[in-house]
C-alpha cells in the first residue's frame, strides 16, 4: 500500500518548485511580445521571436539534460536550473535593446529547460507506475495553475504597473524555488553496470528516447498551436476590444483544468490513452475555432473552457504516455525528448503565426490553427493510436479462453 502513495513530501515540494518556475515563465511569455513592440519598436515577427528564443534556449539544453540527470543526479540538476533561472531573471533589469533581450531570453530558457526536465523526471521516478497517469495529472496541475496565475499577473501588471515590477515578481518566484530545494530529499538513483555502459558516449540514443518520438511529434504540433494564444493574446484582445475578458482567460482555463485533470488521470490509467487523446484533440480544435470568432467577452471565456479541457488533457496524457513506454533508468531521456519536441512547438509557433498575421489577421491565423489541430487528430491515429489498438488486439489473442 505504501508504494501506491502519491502525495509524499517529495511529490509536493517538487510540484511547488515547478509551479514557481512556471509562473516566472508564463508571466514573461504573455507580455514579452508586447514589451518588445512598445519598448524597442519591434515588428510583430521580431516580437514573436523574443518569445520564441526562450523556448529555443530550453530546446537546446534539453538535448543534453537527460545525460546530465544520469551523471550528476536529479536534485543537483534541479538546483542548477533554478539557481541559473534566478540569475537570468535579474538580468532583465539591464536590458536596453532587443538584441540583448534575445540573449537574456535564450539563457533564461536554457535554465527553464534544465529545471523542468529535472522536475518531471523526479515525479516520474517517485510516482508508482500503475498510477502514472493520475500522478502526472496531479503534478501537472502545478504547471496549469502557473498558466493561469502567470499570465493573469502579467496582464494585470502591464495595465497597472511597470515592466520592472514584472521582473521583480518573477525574481521572487525564482527565489522561493531555491528556498525549497534543501527540503527535497531524493534517493540516489543507482544504475547497473550495463545501464551505465548503455548511457555512455555521445550518440543519438543517448540524447533522444526514440520510442517517444511519435507522441512527441503530436506534442510539437499541439504546443505550436497553444503558443499562438500565449504569445498574442494581449495584442489580439486589444484588436477585438476584449482586454478585460482576456485578463480572465487563463483563470477560466486553469479552473477547468483543475476540475477535469484528476478525472482525466484516473481514466487514463483505467482505460488507456486513446480514450483521452482523441476527444481531447477535437475539443482543443473546437476551442481554437471559438477563440478565433469571439466578439464578446463570454465567447472568449467559453473558448477558454474548451482550450482548458482539450490542451490540458493532451499535455498531461502525452507525458504519461512517454513515461509509460520508457524503462525507469531512461526516464530522464524520455522527459527530455517530450519537452524538446514540446519546446520546439512553443518556440517555432509564435514565429510562424507571426508571419501569418499580416496576411490573415489575428482571427484568420487562429482559424488556421484550429484546422491544424483537426489534421493533428488524424496524425495521432497513424503515429500512436492505431498502433496502440493493434497491440491491444494482439494481447487479447494471447489470453487463453
Amino acid at each position: 500500500m505504501e508504494q501506491s502513495r502519491l502525495w509524499t513530501k517529495e511529490f509536493v515540494i517538487n510540484a511547488l518548485i515547478n509551479f514557481f518556475v512556471a509562473v516566472n515563465f508564463y508571466l514573461l511569455m504573455v507580455i514579452v511580445s508586447d514589451y518588445a513592440i512598445k519598448e524597442f519598436g519591434s515588428a510583430p515577427s521580431e516580437a514573436g521571436f523574443a518569445a520564441s528564443i526562450f523556448i529555443i534556449g530550453a530546446l537546446v539544453v534539453r538535448l543534453f539534460a537527460g545525460k546530465l540527470l544520469v551523471h550528476i543526479g536529479y536534485k543537483e540538476t534541479l538546483a542548477l536550473g533554478v539557481i541559473t533561472g534566478l540569475v537570468m531573471t535579474l538580468f532583465y533589469y539591464g536590458v536596453d535593446n532587443v538584441f540583448l533581450l534575445y540573449v537574456v531570453r535564450f539563457w533564461h530558457g536554457a535554465s527553464f529547460g534544465i529545471t523542468t526536465t529535472a522536475s518531471a523526471t523526479i515525479v516520474a521516478d517517485i510516482v508508482p507506475r500503475n498510477r502514472s497517469g493520475e500522478g502526472i495529472a496531479y503534478y501537472s496541475l502545478s504547471q496549469i495553475l502557473a498558466t493561469a496565475i502567470g499570465p493573469f499577473l502579467g496582464m494585470f501588471i502591464s495595465q497597472h504597473g511597470s515592466y520592472n515590477m514584472m521582473f521583480t515578481v518573477c525574481a521572487i518566484a525564482s527565489a522561493i524555488s531555491i528556498f525549497m530545494l534543501p527540503f527535497l530529499s531524493l534517493r540516489k538513483k543507482e544504475l547497473t553496470a550495463g545501464q551505465m555502459q548503455e548511457m555512455r558516449g555521445l550518440k543519438l540514443s543517448n540524447l533522444i528516447e526514440l520510442p517517444v518520438i511519435p507522441i512527441a511529434v503530436i506534442c510539437l504540433i499541439v504546443f505550436m498551436c497553444y503558443s499562438s494564444i500565449i504569445s498574442f493574446l494581449a495584442v489580439y484582445a486589444q484588436e477585438i476590444n476584449l482586454v478585460e475578458a482576456a485578463s480572465f482567460f487563463f483563470m477560466v482555463y486553469a479552473l477547468v483544468v483543475l476540475i477535469s485533470r484528476p478525472i482525466i488521470g484516473r481514466v487514463f490509467d483505467a482505460r488507456g490513452e486513446n480514450t483521452i487523446m482523441y476527444p481531447a484533440i477535437l475539443i482543443f480544435a473546437t476551442g481554437m475555432l471559438l477563440f478565433s470568432q469571439s466578439n464578446i467577452g463570454y465567447q472568449l471565456l467559453f473558448a477558454a473552457v474548451f482550450v482548458g479541457i482539450g490542451f490540458g488533457a493532451i499535455q498531461s496524457s502525452a507525458l504519461a504516455i512517454a513515461v509509460k513506454i520508457t524503462p525507469s533508468h531512461r526516464l530522464g531521456l524520455a522527459n527530455s525528448t517530450y519537452f524538446t519536441f514540446s519546446d520546439l512547438g512553443m518556440g517555432t509557433g509564435p514565429l510562424l503565426v507571426g508571419i501569418l498575421i499580416p496576411y490573415l489577421s489575428y482571427r484568420g491565423m487562429y482559424a488556421v490553427v484550429a484546422v491544424i489541430l483537426l489534421v493533428c487528430l488524424f496524425l495521432y491515429h497513424f503515429l500512436h493510436g492505431r498502433t496502440l489498438n493493434s497491440k491491444i488486439r494482439e494481447a487479447s489473442l494471447d489470453i487463453p479462453s
